[in-house]
């Protein structure tokens, strides 16, 4: 591998797999749930057989119940699809469509910008009645930090985060559950100041709290006179600040570390501060919260590497990464590296070497495994990470299965010849992805069941057919395919949700049209195999709570 393929490595660098592998085994600090999750292990495995063996029966079929659509974006958690920007609530257990709360439209003002959904933790005392039941944190345009009734739309609590100079625009967690950060969008001076010569030194703010009971940790600012110019992005996961920069450059810092050196005052909800010679009260208008963690000196580096798009991953055990190397003709080049010396893993460059419109993709896979997935328009590979024989010191990266996209009846030969006999040469081949192809469109993994799930589409003219596969995810067999009725164009985004007894598929047309269909798991009869099937069948329309819906 080139010097400039390969990544930089921090003096400091064996320290992030010392706390990324701490954390994996449960003892980083507040890991709240291991040992819950542990406990509920065999519990888990035989739900698990109980319901497989219902899904996967000859007799088991979805069917299509209902079908809706917005003129707004459409969210899906746990049971639960949101609209009008999270002001109406339905159910999707039921076979209708069950409206649990709708509220008034909100002004542009009320606008939501980001949501996550907050469940209650295993075994845990918390202080208020509805901190056991599910809730939704969502962040609004004028910085208000609101925790809903995922099941009511009831505000439980309400904290204000800054004044018009900040503007928090995402909301992610840090530790699932447990930890939660709030960010703002980038600072940019207007044009007129810019031409002035007025420097903007502050690129980001990011705002911490422990959740359940909500909290406040602190809030930080990614200044450039510390990190440097051209920074394009900041992220914190697991306990690790990232810090992305315009050149590729990505650069991992302890978070936790940063908090404990550069904390000048701990702070709690509701305690008054000083804001610059006036009272303030944390969370409250006007003054949000106070910057109490002021980083005035580089960090500590853990590590930092180079890639194109700022594309990087961390996983696998023993720990690697995943990159590609920083030029425009390396993209869908994949280098897998040891995270502890840089070495590149035996057969660790990985390239599909497919002509497609849109890019192959790779990651770490989420059942925790080790093992990487690495998506093109035809094929998934399932590798794994395992030791070179008669080098113990050395990874190689080897195949574990594969699954392949149906395209049995698919022909391309370069040259045909015609009934009459005349040759005809073809001025150029199908790309990988051509629609009339079937090509995979969402690899995704279901926890609960160990399953992993596929999309994939083929579309003749105008109609686009799709198919949900479940595969088994220890040897990739095919378990179970699910026909989706609805035409599905590869030009629109598309997102679908598997969910114990129910299939979603949420669909953004052009000009902000939005689709939401719901698929139910059914028992073969008569009538559920008519509407399995591609045929036109009747569909009702009703309305409730002003929406109209469309039942089969």
């Amino acid at each position: 591998m080139c010097p400039k393929a390969a990544a930089s490595r921090a003096p400091g660098a064996h320290n992030v797999c010392r706390l990324l592998g701490r954390r994996a085994r449960g003892f980083y600090a507040r890991d709240a749930g291991v040992a819950h999750r542990h406990n509920l292990a065999l519990l888990r495995r035989i739900i698990h057989h109980c319901y497989n063996h219902c899904l996967f029966q000859e007799s088991t079929k979805f069917k299509n119940v209902w079908t809706t659509h917005s003129a707004s974006p459409i969210a899906y958690e746990r049971g639960r699809i949101y609209l009008d920007n999270y002001q109406c609530c339905i159910s999707s257990i039921a076979q209708e469509p069950r409206i649990l709360y709708q509220k008034p439209k909100c002004s542009k003002s009320e606008k939501i910008e980001d949501a996550l959904l907050l469940e209650c933790p295993l075994g845990e005392m918390l202080p208020s009645p509805s901190d056991y039941k599910s809730s939704l944190i969502v962040l609004t345009v004028q910085n208000w930090l609101l925790r809903l009734s995922a099941d009511s739309g009831e505000i439980l609590e309400k904290i204000y985060l800054a004044g018009s100079c900040c503007k928090f625009r995402y909301l992610s967690w840090d530790t699932p559950q447990e930890v939660m950060v709030v960010k703002s969008a980038q600072n940019k001076l207007p044009t007129a100041a810019r031409q002035t010569g007025i420097q903007q030194s502050v690129l980001f703010y990011l705002a911490v709290f422990q959740v359940l009971p909500l909290s406040f940790i602190g809030k930080l600012e990614i200044n450039k006179k510390i990190f440097g110019n051209g920074v394009t992005d900041v992220a914190v996961s697991n306990g690790i600040l990232i810090v992305m920069y315009s050149m590729g450059l990505v650069r991992l810092y302890n978070f936790q570390a940063i908090f404990e050196q550069f904390m000048e005052q701990p702070f709690d909800l509701g305690q008054e501060f000083n804001c610059n010679g006036q009272v303030g009260v944390v969370g409250k208008y006007p003054f949000g919260l106070p910057c109490n963690i002021k980083i005035t000196d580089t960090p500590p580096l853990l590590f930092e590497a180079c890639s194109l798009e700022n594309a990087f991953q961390i996983g696998g055990y023993p720990w690697h990464y995943i990159i590609t190397p920083n030029k425009k003709k390396h993209k869908g080049v994949f280098h897998i590296c040891s995270l502890k010396d840089n070495a590149l893993a035996k057969n660790g460059i990985q390239e599909m070497k497919c002509c497609s419109l849109e890019p192959d993709w790779i990651y770490f896979h989420p059942d925790m495994s080790g093992r990487i997935i690495h998506v093109g328009p035809n094929l998934i590979k399932v590798l794994k990470l395992k030791e070179v024989k008669n080098n113990t010191d050395q990874m190689e990266i080897a195949e574990d299965f594969t699954i392949v996209a149906n395209r049995e009846n698919c022909v391309n030969n370069a040259v045909t010849v015609t009934a009459s006999g005349r040759v005809v040469k073809k001025r150029f081949n199908l790309l990988d992805d051509d629609p009339e192809q079937e090509t995979f469109k969402i690899v995704d993994y279901e926890d609960e069941l160990d399953l992993l799930s596929t999309v994939a589409v083929t579309q003749a003219g105008a109609d686009g057919k799709a198919h949900l596969d479940f595969h088994c995810n220890e040897h990739g067999m095919l378990l179970k395919s699910i026909p989706l009725l609805e035409s599905w164009d590869v030009t629109y985004s598309h997102e679908v949700y598997f969910d114990k007894d129910l299939v979603l598929h949420i669909e953004q047309k052009p000009n902000r049209r939005f689709s939401c269909y719901v698929y139910q798991m059914v028992r073969d009869t008569a009538k559920d195999d008519e509407c399995s099937s591609h045929e036109k069948t009747e569909r009702v329309f009703c309305k409730k709570g002003g929406r109209v819906f469309e039942y089969t």
